[in-house]
């Protein structure tokens, strides 16, 4: 079986079991229109599932993910600008009331960040893109300079949910929301090995475990 196969035969699960079970919410969700309780930014990577790491229905979440987790510092233009869009009309429209910047181990996009570039016309634009998470690999790095590498890419990671944290704060509609206290950010980072997650706790500038 190829792989596109085993999507297919996916989605035929899908339809004989899944959508049954929540046709009834899927025919709310198209009459009362989507009301998502937040904005999940996360990482494109494929082991990485913000409905199953949450435990989330259909509606519940507004998701956009990209390489990296990463979200570019508001600027004023006319050029397409995916991920500042999706902050816009989360917030701004659909009127979500948290907005969550979740970073993973083993991120591809922040080990990239310790590899000597190679100029690749065919990923040209992934190579402007991981820009965005410079500025944590260079405060990590300044900061903890003699953590072994496995432990500098684990502490990297979690610093970058901060910086991106940081660019989410330039948005005019992020600025306006919080000030309005209609608003509430969080930065958290998901232990692919263990399931866990933990939060930035911004008093004491550090990451403690969801929940507890």
């Amino acid at each position: 079986m190829n792989n596109i196969e085993s999507i297919i035969n996916g989605y035929q699960d899908f339809q004989d079991l899944h959508f049954k079970e929540n046709e009834e919410r899927f025919k709310d969700l198209i009459q009362n229109g989507q009301k998502p309780k937040a904005l999940f930014i996360g990482c494109s990577d494929s082991r990485v599932i913000p409905e199953m790491i949450t435990s989330s229905d259909p509606g519940e979440l507004f998701i956009v993910r990209n390489v990296g987790n990463f979200v570019a510092p508001f600027k004023p233009d006319e050029e397409y600008h995916a991920t500042a869009s999706a902050i816009e009309y989360a917030v701004g429209i659909l009127g979500v009331t948290d907005v969550i910047i979740c970073g993973h181990s083993y991120c591809g996009a922040i080990e990239s960040l310790y590899k000597e570039p190679i100029y690749d016309i065919d990923i040209i634009h992934t190579m402007k893109w991981l820009d965005l998470g410079k500025e944590a690999k260079d405060y990590a790095v300044s900061n903890k300079p003699n953590l072994p590498k496995d432990e500098l890419l684990r502490y990297t990671e979690k610093v970058s949910v901060v910086f991106q944290l940081n660019n989410l704060m330039t948005y005019p509609i992020i600025q306006k929301k919080l000030n309005e206290k209609k608003l509430f950010i969080h930065g958290w980072y998901y232990d692919i090995v263990h399931g866990k997650i933990s939060y930035y706790d911004n008093d004491e500038k550090i990451f403690k475990p969801l929940g507890e």
